[in-house]
Formats: C-alpha cells, structure tokens, sequence
C-alpha cells in the first residue's frame, strides 16, 4: 500500500537488471522526498524488485501479466533468464505487447484521487510515449547509458559515417561532437552498424523506440554532470522538446539508507570476511562481465590461467553454468582467490579497501559503482555500448586501462592468458595503473559530492522535482 502524497509519478523499467536497478535507486530518492512511486513491472520482476525496497510507504508495485511468445522460452521475464542474447530481440517484441494492459492500469490511475504527474519508462519501452500523449500525461525517457555513449550513438545513428569507411579501424568524425579519443567503427554498437539494414529487426525495434524517445518530455541520464558536461549540448540538440537531467550516481541516494536483504547476508558476509583476510590493501582483483554477455569456456579458461599467472588475488563472478576450472589451476589458485556463482553485492567488493582493480565488461552501472569507489577499470567490452563506455573510461577520464592495449589488434578471437596476466599486473602494480587509481579516486570524489546536498545531481533532482 502507497501513502496518499501530494505528487505520484509512474515508472515503468524495462526487464533487465542493468536498466531497473537504477530506476528503484531513483524512486528511492523520489521516496525520501515524500513523492509517491507506482512501479509497474510483471509478476517474476516483482518478486526480486520486492526484495530491492524497504518497508517506505512512497513505493508501490503494479503488476502487469507478462505476455507469451511462440519464440521466448516459457517463463522468461527478464533478459538474465534468457538462455543466450540470441532471444533478446523477441523479448523486445514481447514488451510491446503490454501496451494495452499499461494504458488501462495508468487509466486507472489517473482516475484515482491521487493522478500521476508524469511517467518516466526505459528506452526500450518507447511506444508508452503515445498512451502518455493521448492520455495527457508527460513521459520522461530513462537511459541506462552514458551521456557520451548516447550522444555518439544517436549522431552515428543519423549520419551513418561508418558507411563511407574502408576499414573498421578508420577514424570517424561526427558533426558538433568533440570526443577525447579517436573514434571508429569497432566502437559503435551492432544496432547502428546495421542501421543502414531495413529487413533487421532489432534495427527497426531501435528506430521506432528512438523516434518516441527524442519527443519525449525529457530526459533522465545516471551520470554526473561534472563527468560529461562538455557532450550535454551536443545530447541534448537531438531532443525536440526535452532536457537531460543529470541525477547520478542513482545508487548514492539510498546508500546510508540501505537495508541488507536477509537473503545475502551470509554470501555478502563470506566474500567480506576473505577480503578482510587481506592484508594489503589495493591487492585484490575484482572480475565481473554482467549478466548478459555470453563468454566461452575456452575463454573463461583463458582467465582462470592469466589470474593464476598474473599473482594477484581476486574475487571473480562466473554467469556460465557449463564451465568448471581445471583441477591443476584450481589447486594453484587454492586461497589465492574467490570464484563466485551466485548473487554478489558488487558496490559492497568495490568499496572495501582491499579491492585494488576492476576487469569489466564496461556496463554504465558497473562503471559509475567502480568510480564512485576509486577503483580503477580494465575495460574489457562485451556487447552493445560497451566499448564506448571503455572508451570513456580509458581515454576520456584517465580511470582504467584497456586490455586491447595488451593484445595482438584484430587477430585474436579469444584474448589470451599472457594479455589478460599482463594487463592485470600493470592495472595492480604498474605505472599506467597508478596514474589510473590516482585518477579513479579523484573521480570518486566528485561523484559523491554531486549527491550530496547541494552538489550538481542534488540540485539538478530538486529542478525535476519542482
């Protein structure tokens, strides 16, 4: 049950971890400031949504049946169920039909005493925008991604430059955006390089979702102002009528409220435990590539033997359920690290003072968690805007270090043991690893003042808000 507050607003996540992890951090912060929250999810999103909130009177739940499809696995509701990527675009096509059942809940609401004032829904879940329209109600579009990598793609998207290039390696120019690295075709993620593809569906999912997204009222980005200011303008002239609300780090705003689930504490508490069993700090290796990039087990063997080599520990999170570690390595790296299956609370490994590096995958949220804790990144990207964010983070912030640095360009399929042991020992211990920490930290600094009370996401929450 949801207290009667003076202003109600409506979100609705797209069913994906990395997209409503920070929209339950935002209606947390819209919670603290007495505004009611509708989250509209499906039955299974629920549960773990659930599990995400407090007892706050601010936040309720509304749940919408979510619709089957010949080509998704039966009870799939989120894109971490799906058995590989290779069903996310009928996933995507499967949301679309909830139109219906999401008019009739906002209707529903807007009929009640306490009517919502606008709708904020996720990118991939453009065609609310004309339910919104038609119902009088404003929609602000929520982006799960950087501002740079958002204002590349979108002008990548437009002028299709990667078109009139010979080589995926020749340097791209994009029109009013001035960029801290060169940019090519490599880095842009596939969508926009079959944009020019009018039978691909995922492009055409794209293209209708991005139509609704650059009319909608605004724009709330989980970035830090200080971060991106000078890609903001060049972001923003896409938007017909909206503005882009810097509010980030989302997570911040709930972190000296958060209420540990039962359900972790054990596992949270044994990963804790062996960090605190370390005795220098800076001296563990943190290893995570997200939930949904499919890595091979010829690969992942690849990192067990370039951890093993490189001499640092390392608590290392491993999605695939068809790889298992060699009986040799797994006895030479007996207490020299943690393999880890299940749930971890990542924020919790980055924060505490033994964790001295980052191998990521290069998601947003990943990448804001790690600066906000200091720790540089060796940007390894997997999928969709990955390597932009890389990008950014290497060679636009100075933050972390890139591990193609570390291998032969263009021939290798699989990044080897010797690249992933060498990048890892320079992230810990080298001089470009140094530098990358130092800048991390400084990093680190900024984004928690802009939460704070009168930083620039502080200031720029109570503008939306007002």
């Amino acid at each position: 049950m949801c207290s009667q507050s003076r202003t109600h607003v409506v979100m609705f996540p797209f069913m994906a971890q990395g997209h409503t992890l920070p929209l339950l951090d935002l209606a947390k912060a819209f919670s603290f400031k007495q505004i009611k929250v509708t989250i509209i999810t499906t039955p299974s999103n629920a549960t773990s949504i659930s599990s995400n909130l407090d007892c706050s009177s601010n936040i309720c739940l509304t749940e919408l049946p979510f619709p089957s499809m010949d080509e998704l696995p039966r009870g799939c509701e989120n894109t971490s169920q799906l058995p590989s990527m290779q069903y996310f675009v009928p996933f995507l096509f499967a949301t679309k039909k909830l139109q219906k059942p999401f008019e009739q809940a906002l209707k529903r609401m807007l009929e009640s005493d306490n009517p919502p004032i606008c709708v904020i829904s996720d990118f991939f879940l453009g065609w609310t925008l004309p339910i919104c329209e038609t119902l009088g109600v404003p929609r602000l579009v929520f982006h799960g991604m950087s501002v740079l990598s958002m204002a590349i793609s979108k002008s990548s998207w437009m002028h299709k430059p990667h078109l009139k290039t010979t080589s995926v390696f020749d340097p791209i120019d994009l029109p009013n955006l001035k960029l801290p690295f060169t940019l090519t075709s490599k880095d842009l993620p596939a969508e926009i390089l079959n944009a020019q593809n009018e039978d691909d569906p995922l492009s055409q999912y794209i293209s209708e979702v991005g139509e609704a997204d650059v009319n909608s009222w605004g724009v709330i980005v989980n970035s830090v102002e200080e971060l991106e200011n000078s890609y903001i303008p060049s972001f923003e002239s896409f938007y017909a009528r909206g503005k882009a609300w810097c509010l980030g780090p989302l997570f911040l705003y709930d972190k000296m409220k958060k209420v540990e689930r039962s359900i972790n504490q054990n596992h949270s508490s044994f990963i804790t435990q062996w960090l605190d069993d370390q005795v220098s700090p800076d001296s563990v290796i943190y290893v995570s590539f997200g939930t949904q990039a499919d890595v091979s087990d010829n690969q992942l063997d690849e990192v067990a033997f370039g951890l093993e080599q490189s001499g640092f520990g390392f608590v290392w999170v491993v999605r695939s359920r068809t790889w298992t570690l060699t009986t040799d390595v797994k006895e030479n790296l007996r207490g020299r690290g943690l393999i880890i299956r299940d749930w971890v609370d990542q924020r919790e490994i980055l924060s505490h003072r033994a964790t001295g590096g980052f191998l990521s995958h290069c998601g947003w949220n990943s990448v804001l968690e790690s600066i906000t804790a200091g720790v540089p990144i060796l940007a390894w990207p997997m999928i969709a805007e990955q390597p932009l964010n890389a990008r950014l983070i290497a060679d636009g912030l100075g933050a972390g270090l890139s591990l193609n640095k570390f291998q032969n360009q263009g021939t290798e399929t699989v990044v080897s043991r010797d690249a992933i042991c060498e990048a890892v020992r320079e992230l810990m211990g080298g001089e470009e690893g140094n530098k990358a920490r130092e800048r991390a930290q400084a990093l680190g600094r900024v984004a928690r003042r802009a939460v704070q009370i009168g930083g620039s996401s502080d200031s720029t929450l109570n503008k939306l808000v007002q």
